[in-house]
């Protein structure tokens, strides 16, 4: 096939490997031109050459190109993949968990909830609208999908900043449940028909049936969820606050203890602060030790001895990227399980201008929703405050808006206070203003 596929922060060890492994698998794609962007020219120029010498492995499968002009990588575009991230990713975010929680906010981990979260918005947003923009007025037709954390705020700013701009955002969260409820229910992945709805990293299992027949099958997995997560119980993952908010509501939440959390006030009441540390330095460790492999092939291959096989993964990655790409071209009307986009009616008691994650159906015009209807009003009323802080934190943002800003602070259920949220915003801020909008 004869398309352009961009990946916009191509340096990236986070993402890149996995994506362009993905790519290499594909036969679908073979004959593309993969463009790999990224402003940091000395790791762009380490992965461009990875990419030339595994293409080679392959004997030419791609035509892969590399430049640091973000104009000359979108000309032409059919397809771009977005996974840009702002300065040091570990010492801010390090930064983003500390700082609030030293003036007294019950913020767990602050990546993509509480007021870590917002910060990590304030920062990531202001680049990631500018590319958005340059993609929506340089390659209109081109399809936009972004990995970038934190996934609701960053799609919201996305929607709002570059309205035509056909996207979607991707969270791979969701393979935790691909894992579980088959094991659960003795039953294959394919066989399965998972409705899990809400916001990235904030939804709830609301229907399973068996895909042939539609069986429902939520009784089955409510008679046995309990008994089965508790039997293995991750500390990281489905563990006490899992159990709290299941029992309390009666949807299983599908993101994990460490995720979930961010957005509830009571978060902190059923996770172990310890925990939630072990958790970024875990996460820490893992993304240095992707980057030294990459690394270490790069040495090799200076050298004169890189692995005949190359050294990307030879499996499919588990990210829906390069799958829901694929779709699009074949156009073969697939349902996706979990994507990030607009609402538009996709959810009639959440919030209109919003971002959803849920179910969704891919063809030759891209992803459409599956309306959801109402979701059960418990559900829908945590929704809704999360919403409220995401709206405010993106105008805060499209704004310049430091009023805005410490309101999206204030209001969040892990400060409630403008006094806390001014703190915050002032020591967070000369900290990390170098990344941040210019607040008026």
């Amino acid at each position: 096939m004869d398309n352009k596929i961009v990946l916009v922060g191509a340096g990236s060890t986070s993402f890149g490997p996995k994506t362009i492994g993905d790519l290499f698998i594909s036969d679908n794609l073979a004959g593309s031109t993969i463009t790999l962007h990224d402003i940091n020219k000395e790791k762009l120029e380490m992965v461009y050459e990875i990419c030339i010498k595994e293409n080679e492995i392959r004997e030419g499968k791609f035509n892969i190109e590399r430049t640091t002009n973000r104009t000359e990588a979108f000309k032409d575009a059919n397809f771009i993949i977005s996974s840009i991230e702002v300065g040091k990713r570990f010492p801010l975010w390090r930064q983003d968990y500390e700082i609030p929680r030293k003036y007294g906010s019950t913020q767990i981990l602050g990546e993509c909830g509480g007021p870590g979260g917002t910060f990590h918005a304030f920062r990531i947003l202001p680049p990631v609208i500018e590319i958005a923009r340059e993609a929506e007025k340089i390659c209109p037709e081109a399809f936009f999908i972004n990995f970038s954390n934190p996934m609701a705020r960053v799609c919201l700013a996305i929607k709002r900043a570059a309205p035509k701009l056909k996207f979607t955002g991707l969270c791979h969260q969701i393979g935790f449940f691909n894992v579980h409820i088959p094991r659960m229910l003795d039953l294959k992945l394919k066989n399965l028909k998972m409705t899990v709805v809400g916001l990235n990293h904030f939804g709830f299992l609301l229907g399973l049936e068996e895909f042939n027949s539609g069986k429902d099958l939520m009784p089955q997995f409510h008679s046995k969820a309990m008994k089965y997560f508790k039997k293995h119980e991750d500390r990281f993952m489905f563990s006490t606050l899992t159990f709290e908010v299941y029992k309390r509501l009666g949807y299983f939440p599908h993101a994990g203890d460490n995720h979930l959390g961010e957005y509830l006030q009571f978060g902190e009441e059923f996770t172990e602060k310890q925990d939630m540390i072990d958790w970024l330095d875990r996460t820490d460790e893992f993304g240095n030790t992707i980057y030294q492999k990459v690394l270490k092939g790069y040495n090799r291959l200076k050298k004169g001895r890189y692995p005949k096989r190359g050294i990307l993964f030879r499996n499919l990655s588990g990210e829906r990227a390069v799958p829901i790409i694929e779709e699009i071209l074949t156009d073969k009307k697939k349902i996706e399980s979990s994507v990030n986009i607009p609402n538009d009616g996709l959810v009639e008691n959440l919030p209109q201008d919003l971002v959803i994650e849920g179910p969704a159906i891919v063809d030759k015009e891209g992803i459409h929703g599956i309306k959801m209807g109402n979701l059960p009003k418990s559900i829908a009323a945590l929704l809704r405050i999360e919403a409220t802080i995401q709206d405010l934190c993106v105008e805060a943002v499209l704004k310049e808006s430091k009023e805005l800003a410490i309101a999206s602070l204030a209001i969040d259920p892990n400060v409630g206070s403008f006094e806390m949220a001014d703190n915050i915003f002032s020591e967070l801020y000369q900290l990390q203003k170098e990344y941040l909008p210019q607040f008026k």
